[in-house]
């Protein structure tokens, strides 16, 4: 049994989110049509949106089911950040595919994230991210405001990452 670093586990599934953390909400249009979001929903819970925004992603498993392990590992210049978490909840519905994870031990923040692609019944395809987190490690607590910075920057580079996926069907 996993130990995670926060005590509001799966708290990204619902509103509002826990007091004490930063927030964060993105939401982007991605595409048109069954295609775009199926293509989409299994990009993202296939790790594949991640590794093509230049992430490394070492899974327990080839696709998002909870309970399931994830080391993500970013590089920022010559430094790599290593981010063990575990999957909370994986959905996969006709209108909405994703899942969250939860931070573990050595994660930089403490908290959670969650990914999902939803389609609207217009057709519309969007991306939606939801995180609360804080400061888990000595250098996240030092770099501030500059981590929110970083992660908005982050999850707008996966919406990108994703629509190009998302278009090439």
């Amino acid at each position: 049994m996993s130990t995670f670093t926060y005590p509001e586990i799966g708290a990204t599934r619902t509103d509002p989110l826990p007091h004490g953390y930063d927030h964060l909400r993105h939401r982007a249009r991605i595409g048109g049509g069954r295609a775009a979001f199926e293509a989409a929903g299994a990009a993202v819970t296939e790790w594949r949106m991640h590794r093509a925004a230049g992430t490394l992603v070492d899974a327990s498993a080839d696709r998002a089911e909870a309970g399931g392990f994830v080391e993500v590992t970013l590089r920022v210049g010559p430094l790599r950040f290593v981010a063990p978490c575990e999957v909370i909840w994986a959905e996969y519905t006709r209108e909405r595919i994703g899942f969250a994870y939860g931070t573990l031990a050595g994660h930089p923040e403490r908290g959670e994230e969650s990914f999902a692609v939803e389609l609207a019944d217009d057709g519309t395809v969007w991306f939606a991210v939801t995180a609360f987190s804080r400061p888990a490690l000595w250098y996240t607590r030092l770099a501030g405001p500059l981590v929110r910075v970083f992660q908005r920057r982050y999850v707008r580079r996966l919406g990108r990452t994703l629509r190009r996926i998302a278009a090439a069907g």
